[in-house]
């Protein structure tokens, strides 16, 4: 697995940025194509829904992990 890279993203008219491993990123962005949303649409969901104990980049994270568990049950 790869290292976490900085990513930009737009959220609600605010730049922000997560730091995702290459293959999360590719997921993530795999995920948006797949839902037709832009991935800065679909990050913002994940923002809005995500706990304040938890961080973007984790909240993407799970959300990755959530999607494949739920296409491979």
């Amino acid at each position: 697995m790869s290292r976490p890279v900085k990513r930009s993203l737009t959220l609600r008219g605010h730049r922000t940025s997560v730091s995702l491993e290459d293959e999360f990123w590719r997921a993530f962005r795999d995920i948006a194509a797949r839902k037709n949303k832009p991935i800065n649409e679909l990050a913002a969901e994940i923002d809005e829904a995500r706990g304040v104990e938890s961080g973007l980049a984790s909240a993407i994270r799970l959300y990755v992990l959530a999607d494949y568990e739920s296409r491979s049950a």
